[in-house]
Parts: C-alpha cells; structure tokens; sequence
C-alpha cells in the first residue's frame, strides 16, 4: 500500500475524564461533509481505519482514540468506561472541530456508539454506516456460538476446555481463541505500515478496559456490555440515511445484520467479499469504494 500520510490537523480534546487524540486528514470546510469514525474494542485505536485516508482528497477523514486508547490520555478510571462517556466523545469532536454535517461510522463496539448516538436523530447528521456492529450483546453471543460450532472438532475441545474449571495453559487457549480470529476477526496480517504505525501507540489495545466492558474473548461476555440490547433503537434511525456493512465471514454474521437492517426501515446493507470483521485492512479498496459511493448519495440535505 501507498505510505501512509501525515495527519494535516492533530488534536487532544477536553473530555470527560481526559482528553482523546483526534487526527484529520482532508478539508474540514470542503464541499463534501467530513466522515467520523469511531473505532472497536472496546480498548482498541484507530490504526485499521487508516486505509480510509484514500477518502481525504475531496472530504475530511476525522480518526481519533477512545479514552484509555491510542494515544489518547489514559486514566485508566472505570468510572470512565460507560457508553454515555463515550457518547460524550462525538460531541466534543464536533464542537472542538467546528462540524456542521458530517458522516459517522461506527466499527464493532464503535458500532454500538454509532447507533446510540444516531438513534438521537442528532442534527446535522448526513448518514450513517454501522460496520460489523455489536447491536445486541445477546445476538453477539448467539452468532458466536454458530461460529464456534463450525470450527475443527479440536479447537472446540480446547475452547470449552478453556471456560471451564480445569482450563488448559494459556497458551494453549489463545491458539485455539487465535483459530477462531484467524476465520473471522482479520484473514489477512495487516500491511506492514499499519502495523508499525499501530504498534508505535502508546496504547494500540487496552486490555482492561476490553476485558471491563467485555470479557477475556469475542465470544465470551462477562463485562459490563453483558446486558446491551441496542435492538430497540433499530426503528429509531432514519433508515434512508443508513447503511449496515459487514465482511462475508464477519463475526457479526451476515444473516444476523441483514435481519438488523430491515427493522431500520429503507436502510441498506451490503457484504463485502474476502473480509471477516477488519474490512478496512482485508479489503481496503472495496471498502473506501463502498463508503465512497454511500457518502455521495447522501452529501446533500
């Protein structure tokens, strides 16, 4: 892939609890409105959104880190890990860079984020694009357990083995963990740029606020997200202006997220081929072109 650019804006915005790192690329006063992406984890940054760079010619692409991520400030506070303080991010984003109409994507947990804070009808919102998103804790679990069946019989033995009383050696239950990512977290290392940038953060992933939130796995939920149910708030978007994306062997089941996008009435939803739930790191071409055509659809009121 082409080297990466240099941020031409760089940012540590006042939140509660901190301040978070935002970089922008791209005119923020341009004819196009800005994307702003908010990434997983919970604990991750936004290292695997950089292909979306490609964007910045015409539009700004607005990255930036969660509390407690990447090169955002790091308290490390629990009080801090709840969805209303994460909410509490985009505003500040907003105010801090003087946005008017902007798109939002929102990633796996970023995805939660992305529905709550759409869900409020915010003005000036141009659309929104719910990527391999956590909707509901229960369905999460649910595509999880489908997933996990379909695995070699040996890999299944270790994995049950691993979340009962007489667990195997850690090793031995992060390579069985790792078989299941292999399949449908990211089916392709990243690029060696991206993966230097990533490991250059101060915290390109944060255990604990992962494990906080969420638990020791993707398909195992012990954390405060336990109980999430995003579901309701399906009917509350403007369905016109959303799209829903996953990876063809996305951890978030295509099936599953399908289902989602017909209970936001008049919402689209597409597929992308080669890709498990990283989209922007397996098929970063296909991704920018899909978010690209989406967006100019929906630049005007």
């Amino acid at each position: 892939m082409p080297a990466l650019p240099a941020p031409d804006r760089e940012e540590m915005i006042p939140v509660e609890g901190g301040r978070i790192y935002v970089r922008v690329n791209g005119p923020l006063n341009g004819a196009r409105p800005p994307i702003l992406m908010i990434h997983g984890g919970p604990g991750s940054g936004h290292a695997d959104f950089l292909p979306a760079l490609a964007l910045s010619g015409d539009r700004a692409v607005i990255l930036y880190d969660q509390l407690d991520a990447g090169r955002s400030d790091a308290p490390g506070d629990p009080v801090n890990w709840t969805i209303a303080r994460h909410l509490g991010e985009i505003d500040a984003i907003r105010s801090a860079l003087g946005l008017g109409r902007i798109h939002v994507l929102g990633a796996s947990w970023g995805g939660t984020l992305a529905l709550e804070y759409a869900a409020g009808r915010p003005a000036g919102l141009a659309s929104i694009i719910l990527q391999s998103p956590l909707i509901s804790t229960r369905s999460w679990l649910a595509d999880a357990a489908i997933l996990r069946a379909r695995l070699p019989r040996q890999v299944r033995d270790v994995l049950d083995a691993c979340d009962g009383p007489a667990a195997p050696s850690e090793a031995a239950c992060d390579a069985a963990t790792s078989a299941f990512y292999a399949r449908h977290v990211m089916r392709r290392p990243r690029p060696t740029a991206i993966d230097a940038y990533r490991d250059a953060l101060p915290l390109p992933f944060n255990r604990a606020v992962y494990e906080a939130m969420w638990g020791r796995s993707e398909f195992i939920c012990t954390g405060t997200l336990r109980d999430y149910d995003g579901e309701p708030l399906l009917a509350r978007l403007d369905g016109r202006r959303t799209l829903f994306m996953v990876g063809r062997h996305d951890e978030a089941r295509p099936a599953t997220v399908a289902s989602f996008a017909k209970r936001a009435k008049g919402a689209e939803f597409v597929a992308i081929e080669g890709a498990s739930h990283k989209i922007a790191i397996e098929q970063p071409r296909r991704f920018v072109e899909v978010l690209d055509r989406w967006m100019a659809r929906h630049d005007g009121a």
